[in-house]
């Protein structure tokens, strides 16, 4: 059957997925393979102290983002685009959305970007005996209850972006697991019942009455059943009218989620790096861990397998600002040069350069970064006086410097936990130029990297995958049918650690780590 066919037959599946920058939906058919995208830009603001998308940019973004997807459909295929077999949308996890008993948002949707709830964070980690990093969503809901914040008494729910969105698509206030364990902990599928108790009491204890419990959405796992699109939903994504409602949603679920689809990274000791604007590593467990770490997050997979995340805040974003200075460079010298050219002549150069960077230390804190206990981020850089300062040095140096903070976390997994990995697959930006920062990040794990022919898809393909394993899997586990339905025969490149490369890298942090007090100096500056 042609495309065009399946189109027109709803034999296709949605995946929108917001991201920091950018939010983009995937069509993919009934073989799992993209055949529409499209997608809109935005860009979150820092107002009155809270990194935020106003709800204006949040209904206005995915609709022109649902826009560009009709157009291409009917570029490529002369169809007009009206269903799906089914549809999923999957968000940034974390940050805070508060409504009123009426759907009101009561504040601006605080992002997981913001490092404001320090307080909150330690006391729920204290309390549960659990760690509650600075971005999820019960820490800003605490943090705002120990602040005693105006808005609390009238707030009636929370969720996160996904969650908001999957309401007005549907009016069905749920969320998938993976977006879930990112609010609160998960036991058993849903939010632990005990700790949700020990909550309550801290919560009343400084006047927040509420049934915590009601405030939270329902919890579901892959597969069920999360509503469908009601008519308002339909017309709110397609003000054309041409989409129809009764169009089945599955669970909505964070960028965590959709990445370990995506990368097929569900089962144990399968991995996962996700590399944009901020940078995670997801490690789906054997067993739990012993300790309890800050720098550590326990969330699940899409089906509510445990899984240890290191979350950074900060990635590609400063190495991106030094290839803009290089573009700069190249139109004011009369030579001007494709930006997508300039990145591959900085990576691949990067690799003829010294292992360890030739002393040439860098940190790309546009933000603060909890796992290594920065406040306030500020770009830094510095060498030695006798360090090789060569270009091809100083950019792996920003290669290196994009996912260091992420190691710090990894070595409490390998080192104090003595957790293996088999190997993690990588997809994002970085490793968007073959074979150089996949190589790098291998060195540095010290476990081979794979990347896969559909890296560049990203999360809104995983997001259609888990909209498709709703219709599709013939009651298979998800973990067995990625392996043998979506990822069988599935192209991929896998590097190996290189040993010198692996030496370079440790010469590296053991800069890094000793000029961090000056990182963490500057941040007050």
């Amino acid at each position: 059957m042609e495309i065009k066919e399946k189109i027109a037959q709803g034999k296709t599946f949605l995946g929108i997925e917001l991201g920091s920058t950018r939010i983009k939906a995937t069509l993919i058919d009934d073989t799992f393979a993209p055949v529409a995208s499209g997608s809109h830009e935005w860009e979150n603001r820092l107002e009155n102290g809270y990194w935020t998308y106003s709800t204006d940019d949040i209904r206005s973004g995915i609709k022109a983002c649902y826009a560009d997807l009709k157009r291409d459909v009917n570029e490529k295929y002369g169809v007009k685009l009206t269903g799906f077999g089914a549809m999923g949308i999957s968000a940034m996890m974390h940050g805070y959305m508060a409504f009123d008993k009426d759907g009101k948002l009561l504040v601006p949707f605080r992002t997981w970007r913001n490092t404001t709830t320090g307080r909150a964070a330690e006391e729920l980690t204290k309390l549960f005996g659990f760690n509650i990093p600075q971005r999820w969503s019960i820490a800003h809901l605490y943090q705002a209850i120990l602040d005693g914040e105006p808005h609390l008494p009238e707030v009636a729910h929370i969720t996160t972006l996904a969650g908001y969105i999957h309401f007005l698509l549907t009016g069905k206030r749920v969320l998938g697991v993976g977006d879930a364990s990112g609010m609160f902990p998960i036991s058993e599928g849903g939010f632990d019942s005990a700790m949700l108790d020990k909550f309550a009491a801290a919560a009343a204890s400084h006047g927040f009455t509420q049934d915590i419990r009601a405030v939270l959405p329902t919890v579901l796992s892959a597969g069920e059943d999360a509503g469908v699109l009601t008519e308002a939903g339909a017309s709110f994504l397609d003000p054309d009218g041409d989409l129809k409602a009764g169009i089945p949603l599955c669970p909505p679920e964070g960028d965590a989620g959709t990445g370990m689809a995506a990368t097929n990274a569900v089962l144990p000791k399968t991995g996962n790096i996700s590399a944009g604007t901020s940078i995670f590593s997801m490690l789906v467990l054997e067993k739990p861990l012993k300790g309890v770490y800050p720098e550590i997050d326990i969330v699940t997979t899409p089906d509510g397998a445990p899984v240890a995340m290191v979350h950074c805040n900060n990635c590609c974003s400063e190495l991106d600002a030094w290839v803009k200075l290089f573009d700069e460079f190249a139109a004011l010298s009369g030579h001007a040069v494709k930006r997508s050219e300039i990145y591959e002549l900085l990576y691949n150069n990067s690799l003829k350069s010294d292992a360890d960077c030739g002393g040439v230390v860098s940190y790309n804190y546009l933000s603060g970064e909890p796992v290594t206990g920065v406040a306030s981020g500020r770009p830094m850089y510095f060498r030695a006086p006798d360090s090789k300062m060569t270009l091809g040095n100083f950019f792996r140096a920003q290669i290196y410097s994009s996912f260091a903070a992420l190691c710090s976390g990894m070595d409490i997994l390998f080192q104090k936990e003595k957790v293996s990995a088999e190997q993690f697959t990588g997809h994002g930006g970085l490793f968007k130029t073959k074979g150089v920062a996949q190589q790098y990040l291998a060195d540095a794990l010290n476990t081979p990297v794979s990347v896969m022919k559909t890296a560049g898809e990203g999360g809104s393909w995983g997001m259609a995958l888990l909209a498709a394993f709703m219709v599709c899997s013939d009651g298979k586990p998800l973990p067995e049918w990625l392996e043998n339905t979506v990822f069988a025969g599935m192209e991929k490149s896998t590097l190996q650690p290189d040993e010198a490369g692996s030496r370079g890298f440790a010469g590296f942090m053991e800069r890094y780590n000793a000029g961090l007090p000056a990182e963490k100096m500057l941040g007050d500056v």
